[in-house]
């Protein structure tokens, strides 16, 4: 049945050799926000092992606190987009094609507790979670700062030479707590009572990043209904909600839906087995991506709190791969422990999968 995984897959400009998609991790080996060739290597090994789109870890667009790790890569200034430039290059080399995953993580306190970013921390009214106040809300000009900025580090990719870019709207960070009622405070056109009107910043992003890459360049939005604030949220209760959600973005401008769950095999909805990305597809027509915990025993939050994972069947994928629920699927923890992982699966060498430890977070395989 892997067969389905290993179909070539097009959209605009850009033909996948197969469906199998490198989800981003965050991986924080840039110091100071500079890829290094380690870094690049990293990357490269996995367009040599046959991965079809490898989208990179978040990278930061151009405001003060866009990162909460100074060692998590920036996707503005010389000498990072230099770096990258670097790292595309090798990509290609190998015949692969890759996605930056563009990123503001909002108000996200630092993983480093001797180091802060320079200036504020951004957010849509204030607050970091529901009830907890978390800096000052943005102001209209902040707000069009942020939208410049990852318009600008969309044209750089693409002038880069990057074959498509992402953009990171999910899990709570910036992007996400716009859509969020909880952390969504406003009156002004960025708010709102309902998930539309909370969703005009992220269609703003996209109408500006479409006008800085063109028609042709394809366009990846990543969503979630959960938060790493609130694994319970639900942005959309039901298909008519996630319809008013999703359809304006389509019509913003984007070309893929990269639906984040923690299961991937879990029903979005009562009375149906589509998953989200399933549900997605079928709202909009839109091509979308899988995610959560593919090819893995265990869920992702309990391995980065230390459960070790086991390699597990991808029959149940398949079959709805098959049968056209979604189009490609991103794999992150297997892929992060063995950058062979693609061949393997291809060639039918299961006995040699990996399990994943915590410990591959520390090492670049």
């Amino acid at each position: 049945m892997t067969d389905v995984l290993f179909q070539p897959f097009q959209l605009k400009s850009l033909t996948l050799k197969n469906r199998i998609v490198m989800a981003p991790m965050t991986r924080s080996f840039s110091p100071d926000g500079v890829p290094t060739a380690d870094v690049a290597a990293y990357y490269a090994r996995r367009a040599a092992n046959e991965v079809g789109l490898i989208v990179s870890e978040g990278t930061g667009v151009a405001r003060p606190a866009s990162l909460n790790d100074r060692n998590i890569p920036r996707f503005h200034g010389e000498p990072e987009l230099a770096a990258w430039k670097t790292v595309i290059e090798g990509v290609h080399a190998h015949g692969g094609l890759m996605a930056p995953q563009l990123w503001h993580v909002g108000a996200v306190r630092s993983r480093d507790p001797e180091w802060n970013p320079q200036g504020g921390y951004d957010s849509p009214s204030g607050f970091s979670s529901p009830g907890k106040q978390f800096g000052e809300a943005m102001s209209d000009e902040d707000v069009a700062d942020a939208v410049s900025a990852f318009a600008s580090a969309a044209a750089s990719a693409k002038a880069l030479g990057f074959d498509s870019i992402e953009l990171h709207g999910a899990h709570g960070y910036l992007i996400d707590q716009f859509f969020w009622d909880g952390v969504n405070l406003r009156t002004d056109r960025w708010g709102g009572s309902t998930l539309p009107e909370r969703s005009r910043f992220a269609a703003e992003i996209l109408k500006q990043v479409r006008a800085a890459v063109g028609e042709d360049y394809p366009v990846i939005i990543r969503l979630s209904q959960w938060k790493q604030q609130d694994f319970t949220a639900k942005l959309a209760a039901t298909p008519a909600e996630m319809e008013a959600w999703l359809q304006p973005l389509a019509d913003a401008g984007a070309d893929v839906f990269h639906c984040s769950q923690r299961r991937f095999w879990e029903p979005e909805f009562e009375g149906s087995d589509l998953n989200f990305a399933g549900w997605a597809k079928k709202i909009t027509g839109k091509p979308t991506i899988t995610v959560g915990s593919v090819g893995l025993s265990g869920e992702f939050i309990a391995a980065y709190g230390g459960e070790a994972s086991q390699p597990a069947s991808l029959d149940g994928l398949l079959e709805r791969l098959d049968k056209g629920e979604f189009d490609m699927v991103a794999v992150g923890r297997a892929l992060l422990q063995d950058p062979e992982w693609a061949v393997k699966v291809r060639d039918g060498r299961t006995s040699e999968l990996q399990s994943f430890e915590r410990s591959a977070m520390a090492v670049l395989y």
